[in-house]
């Protein structure tokens, strides 16, 4: 049941609206995924293809008819897509109207867990852009993290910082995005939880921890870049009132986008864009772009040496041959825990200042590890649209590459190589690593990335 005060709120409002609103707030909230353009797999391999009806503002999003069980779909682990509400993919139709990404850019995606806007930001990057995608909450960094690794994409950095320590690179972003903490009124239909929490005190608490996460993080925007804020929230507090906040306070220009009437977003009297679930496809979302006015450009000197990565040893680089793919030009570090990173080297400067300054970090493709001479390939690299494409793999059908994500043992296909690394893979796209020794095979998965459900 929904709060009174809500109901109240909502009816002032909508005013004419309001019955609409609360018939859509009894339906289904739909479901979508936004489709990754790195990772396409192999004709006939998608389980629910015929039941795709596209994202008017997204030209890789889409809706499902109904919702599947999407642990138990490969192309799920493969990264092949990301289930996300149509909604919040507004934000690819937003910064293609307002930011160059044909340029080299630094972005700052602020609030970051589990990753949506962060694989949505990775997949319209240049290989000279670099994306950090911070989480401040320290438990949900590891899903991030996770997240970020199927999608695949090399040049970016996972952080759990505060705001405010980002202003220590003065200047530094080209493009922050701030899906701020919110009352959440916008996923009432879909998360119960958010309805309890719910109160006309705790909107009162979002709104001031927004105004202090984006007076804080300002700073590091750059001269002429451009503010994505948004709320998953209806209430002029958390949406118009901080927008003209922000125009008073620091002096934001408001961008304005250039939208089809049929797509039914609302603009607000402040100037955001809202959308309801009675006028569109989708949940409670709200956006509002702003632009810094030009001033002087923000000095950042890297530092001369990273803190606790060191240079992968000169006889050890020649190992890595023929695992990455040599159109990435990358330089190659060993963490303390003898982790072998590969960071691309266009990008190298820019991750020694994002280290100078940001404590809690994690940046460069995750390759493997050494045992000796040996190398042992890790389950980042397996993912990586960077892994080299002539490495040996077994196609799998889709009871096998279940059960390889069972982390399950059983007889291989015909064709199988006699032994060694090969990559398990299902439609084409790589699940994990497998080795193949003497009478038997090994399955490589992290255990903690296996099917735990039952496969039916």
């Amino acid at each position: 049941m929904l709060p009174p005060p809500f109901l109240r709120q909502m009816q002032t409002l909508l005013g004419d609206d309001y019955p609409a609103f609360i018939a859509a707030m009894q339906e289904p909230p739909p479901v979508s995924l936004r489709r990754n353009p790195g990772k396409r797999p192999a004709a006939g391999a998608w389980s629910f293809q015929d039941a795709l009806t596209p994202v008017p503002w997204h030209p890789e999003g889409f809706y499902l008819g109904q919702r599947p069980v999407f642990t138990l779909d490969p192309l799920f682990h493969a990264g092949a897509y990301y289930v996300q509400e149509a909604s919040s993919m507004f934000l690819h139709e937003a910064l293609r109207q307002t930011v160059n990404f044909s340029k080299p850019l630094r972005i700052l995606d602020l609030c970051a867990a589990p990753g949506g806007k962060s694989t949505l930001l990775a997949s319209m990057l240049n290989d000279h852009s670099l994306l950090v995608s911070n989480e401040v909450i320290r438990q949900r960094v590891g899903v991030l993290r996770e997240n970020m690794e199927k999608w695949g994409i090399p040049n970016i950095a996972v952080t759990s910082a505060e705001a405010g320590e980002f202003a220590a690179l003065d200047g530094w972003f080209d493009l922050i995005v701030a899906d701020a903490p919110c009352s959440g009124e916008g996923l009432f239909r879909k998360d119960p939880d958010a309805v309890q929490e719910w109160s006309p005190a705790h909107i009162e608490l979002c709104a001031g921890r927004q105004r202090r996460i984006l007076a804080d993080v300002l700073p590091a925007l750059a001269p002429g870049g451009v503010l994505a804020y948004s709320t998953c929230t209806y209430n002029r507090h958390e949406d118009d009132d901080n927008v003209e906040w922000l125009r008073e306070t620091f002096h934001l220009e408001l961008i304005t986008l250039d939208l089809p009437p049929d797509w039914n977003m609302v603009h607000t009297p402040a100037g955001g864009y809202q959308f309801f679930p009675h006028r569109l496809r989708g949940e409670g979302f709200f956006i509002a772009l702003f632009r810094k006015p030009d001033g002087a450009a923000g000095r950042n000197t890297p530092p001369a040496r990273f803190k606790n990565i060191q240079p992968l040893g000169k006889k050890q680089v020649p190992l890595l041959d023929g695992w990455l793919n040599p159109a990435f030009d990358a330089s190659f570090f060993e963490t303390p825990t003898g982790d072998v990173l590969a960071l691309s080297s266009v990008l190298e400067t820019e991750y020694r200042v994002l280290d100078g300054a940001v404590k809690n970090k994690w940046f460069g493709l995750n390759t493997g590890a050494f045992k000796g001479q040996d190398f042992i390939p890790s389950h980042a690299l397996a993912l990586s649209c960077q892994v080299s494409p002539t490495l040996p793999g077994l196609d799998f059908s889709r009871e096998q590459a279940l059960r390889f994500l069972k982390k399950e043992v059983f007889d291989l296909p015909a064709g199988a190589p006699q032994k060694g690394w090969a990559l398990a893979r299902f439609g084409g796209l790589n699940l994990g690593w497998l080795k193949i020794v003497p009478n038997r095979w090994n399955n490589y998965l992290p255990r903690e990335r296996r099917i735990r459900m039952e496969l039916g």
